[in-house]
């Protein structure tokens, strides 16, 4: 039996995921704008034989100014390409690789979104897929007529809704019902032609879709909340969950939550993989690998610092920098899940704000500094012990922390076995070990 490999995702959007990205001298500060700083990226983690590179989205700047004045210093996630406009350009100079994106639930409308990703996987050869979410922020919903965002029980269940939809108009077509018949003047069979006609809670949609199945059959599904909600949506949608975790223990656990749950939708616990964010700074040498990462910490501003609180805490300029983190007045906003999780972090460890501050900015959730040979012990470790299977690598800055990973931990982990030296699929679920989806339309064939 061939030895399991991890499932490698490579998010290069933007500049890098270190705030200070952008001040870095190996950093083109206007790169989220140029399809080459993307391309770079792209066919880098192609090189290193990663499964996916993938595109976090927002629609609309939900970045605050708080503390005041932090925004201006930041450079982070405020002016960016369109992944669905950028993708199909990506696929033009790439082969193999997954081509992966996030697109709302709440601001689109599910036929417009199904031809988009159906389009993708025809223009990739099928290495489409759709990270679902459900968009959170006040500054999202303010750019579509809206002065709040939905409460959080109507965004996962009109996602529920929106995600049955799209598979249904995937379906639209058998995978056979095009004959382009000259002769005989039949351009598709018409037995092999399905409307939809949907109607739900939230949706209305007659259908068929008018772009023929996927090559996948359906583009691979990606879902990324860890709330009781996002859990079940992912149990029964998806084939792969990113995660955020800070210790191999929250893994176990929330992959055992996690597959768990599917046996009642009919699923096996082998369709869905789970890929926790890690954030590697490679080098030769630890020393080397330190110096890397406390070459980008200088550059960090406090106020980003800050800011990058506020998501979780809002605002703690009014307290002392060096001063513990005040316990009685957190202030849970953003995303839910990591809001519990350093709050809880803070109940248990009590730091400084500049301590927290500085290390939430600089490391997120998971980050490991180290040799190639110290960061896969760790990674081997996870996947071994059942807490992921793969990772989501996050590099602090691009291009330089993609080719960190491509060019000095990607070796290391293929010499171990656990990493791919070849693609060996034609698409992106076949490259991820995933079965092809039935269309619910089609008789069943013995």
């Amino acid at each position: 039996m061939a030895q399991r490999l991890m499932t490698i995702g490579m998010s290069i959007r933007g500049l890098g995921y270190h705030p200070a990205a952008w001040r870095h001298p190996g950093v083109p500060s206007d790169g989220t704008l140029s399809f080459e700083h993307y391309a770079a990226s792209a066919t880098a983690a192609e090189r290193g034989k990663c499964d996916l590179i993938f595109f976090a989205d927002s629609i609309g700047i939900r970045e605050r100014d708080v503390p005041a004045g932090s925004l201006v210093r930041m450079g982070y996630e405020l002016v960016e390409l369109e992944p669905m406009t950028l993708l199909p350009a990506l696929a033009a100079v790439t082969r193999n690789i997954g081509l992966v994106t996030t697109a709302s639930t709440t601001y689109n409308e599910p036929y417009n979104l199904a031809r988009k990703f159906a389009t993708l996987d025809w223009i990739s050869k099928g290495r489409a897929g759709w990270n679902v979410v459900t968009s959170w922020s006040d500054a999202e919903a303010g750019n579509f007529g809206r002065e709040a965002q939905l409460d959080y029980d109507t965004r996962y269940a009109r996602a529920a809704e929106f995600v049955g939809v799209v598979k249904g108009l995937w379906d639209s077509w058998e995978d056979d019902a095009f004959l382009f018949d000259k002769a005989g003047a039949r351009f598709y069979d018409p037995a092999k032609l399905h409307t939809l006609g949907h109607v739900g809670t939230y949706f209305k949609v007659k259908g068929p879709l008018n772009v023929a199945r996927p090559p996948q059959g359906h583009p691979v599904i990606v879902q990324a909340g860890a709330s009781e909600p996002g859990r079940e949506l992912a149990a029964a949608t998806a084939d792969l969950v990113y995660a955020i975790h800070r210790t191999k223990e929250e893994g176990r656990a929330f992959s055992a939550d996690i597959k768990g749950r599917m046996a009642r939708y009919g699923r096996d616990p082998s369709d869905l993989k789970i890929l926790p964010a890690l954030r590697p700074v490679v080098a030769p040498t630890r020393a080397q690998a330190e110096a890397k990462f406390d070459e980008l910490q200088s550059l960090l501003d406090p106020l980003v610092a800050l800011n990058r609180l506020s998501n979780a805490f809002g605002d703690l300029s009014r307290y002392p920098f060096d001063g513990p983190v005040p316990l009685d007045d957190l202030e849970a906003t953003g995303i839910k899940s990591l809001s519990r999780q350093l709050i809880e972090r803070v109940r248990r460890e009590r730091p400084t704000i500049r301590e927290l501050a500085l290390e939430v900015a600089g490391k997120g959730a998971f980050c490991l500094i180290g040799t190639p040979a110290d960061i896969a012990d760790v990674m081997q470790d996870w996947f071994e012990t059942g807490a992921c299977d793969g990772f989501n690598i996050t590099p602090t800055h691009l291009p330089a922390g993609c080719l960190d990973f491509v060019e000095l931990l990607a070796p290391e982990l293929q010499r171990r076995g656990l990493m791919r030296k070849e693609y060996t699929g034609a698409t992106l679920r076949e490259n991820l070990g995933l079965k092809r989806p039935a269309n619910r339309f089609a008789p069943r064939r013995a």
